[in-house]
This record gives structure tokens, sequence and C-alpha cells, in this order.
């Protein structure tokens, strides 16, 4: 696949700048549309079989790059897409910084295959890499990530994006001694962070999007660290949705290292 990386950098360098118009325009669809669009004609002059195994298309509801659209020329490797046109919508039509063109690609078979929900996440950097279990008390992995990194408890600093739904999480951390940094948008960056040494993050924790879930465990396993996560139904028809896609028991948890 190698070969094509310059192909799926043109994608991604593409979309972001069919996205400059909607800077600051405060109109999410359009932006989302322009950026969408362009990533689709672009993905379909790449010599590949590709196939979208999440994305948009239920969550946001896009019009293309939907899950289990068919991508390229219907020749060369056959790969596996997750993507998201614009990670950071709002920021983006806000006119905010840290907005992200991002996808990632790899061999068919490779990446999760579900559909586009929440999930719970997990991520530390490459120290702490194989010492974390999504499944254990936020408590025991604040331990076991601080040991990894050779620090106190009361030196950790940990990533949560700022919903209402993270308030006990916080309120966790906040009680053990550990630093919060509050994050808006853009969780694959913030998975990112936890492996880029001058950032000083130690762990991102959560519950947010799946495609931006899988496209930071794909980088994250690139730099060495690992993520973790679970799929969150929230209704009948989701669950019925991951049996269909394969993951006949989504409480389990999802470890990319």
């Amino acid at each position: 696949m190698q070969h094509l990386v310059l192909d799926f950098l043109k994608v991604t360098e593409s979309a972001a700048i069919a996205s400059l118009p909607w800077v600051g325009s405060g109109d999410k669809i359009a932006a989302d549309d322009a950026a969408t669009s362009t990533m689709r004609r672009q993905f379909n002059q790449i010599q590949m079989n590709g196939t979208v195994v999440i994305g948009e298309g239920e969550i946001d509801e896009a019009p293309m790059l939907y899950i289990g659209e068919k991508l390229g020329t219907n020749s060369g490797p056959e790969v596996d897409i997750a993507v998201d046109p614009i990670e950071g919508t709002t920021p983006t039509v806000n006119g905010q910084g840290n907005a992200i063109t991002v996808l990632a690609v790899a061999p068919k078979g490779s990446l999760l295959h579900a559909p586009d929900m929440y999930m719970s996440k997990l991520a530390v950097g490459p120290k702490a890499a194989g010492k974390i279990n999504i499944k254990a008390p936020l408590e025991e992995n604040m331990k076991a990530v601080a040991k990894a990194n050779g620090k106190d408890i009361s030196e950790l600093t940990i990533l949560i994006q700022d919903r209402s739904r993270h308030e006990e999480y916080i309120n966790t951390i906040r009680k053990a001694g550990a630093k919060v940094f509050l994050f808006n948008n853009n969780d694959v960056m913030s998975a990112i962070s936890t492996c880029i040494e001058s950032a000083n993050i130690d762990m991102m924790v959560g519950v947010g999007g799946a495609p931006e879930g899988v496209i930071g465990a794909v980088a994250l396993k690139c730099l060495g660290g690992e993520m973790q996560a679970q799929l969150l139904p929230r209704n009948e028809n989701e669950k019925l949705r991951c049996i269909e896609m394969g993951i006949a028991d989504h409480s389990l948890p999802l470890s990319h290292k």
C-alpha cells in the first residue's frame, strides 16, 4: 500500500481546501458536504478496491462516504477505509482552529466495521501501552498509567471532551489529584497527543464517535500507543446494526495497540 500514500494525502488535502470557503460561515452542512464530495471524487481516482467500513451516514446523515460505500477504480489492492471529512465541523464554521480532514486506510479486514455510533475510549502513549484495561475502574487505569510514565497520580494530565456526560470522569480524576484538560472538539488529535512527548498528555478518556475512535486507534498504533474502546449502542436499532455488521457481542472491549 506504500505506493498509495501520496494519493491518500491528496484526498485529505483536497477536502481541506474545498472546505476553506465555509470557514466562519456557520453552515455545518455545506462545509461537510464540500469536504465529503471532494473526498469521494479524489478517492475514486485511486487504483484500489476500497470499502468504507466506518464513516459518516448514520449519526450525521452525510450524503456520501457512508458505511459500505465502494471507492476507487475497482482495480488494485482491497482496502478498508475509515473517514471523517471534517474532524471538527463546529470549529471550522465558527472560524476556530484545530479542525482536520482525516482518514485511515488499511488492508481489507484490518479495521473495525461498525455503525456510526458512540463508543467509550481510553487512549495512552507508548510507555503505558499494554498497561490499561477499559473494563477496570478509572482510578486503576490512572495508577497503571502513572506507574508506566514514572509519575505520581498528582502529576497526570488527562484529556476529556467538555461534555456533561463526562462529569463523573472529571470528578473522579480531580478527586484523585490529577489534572483535567478539557477540549471541545477534535478527539482524534486529542488521542494522538498522548503519543507526543512534548504535549505532556498522559491519557485521553471519554465517550465519543466511533469513526473518530477507529481513526485515532490507527494513529496510535502507528505511533506505538494504545487505544481501547467499547461500542455503546443507545437503542435496539443500534444493537441490531452491530449484529448485522458482525459484532455479536458489543459489550466486549476493542483493543488497538
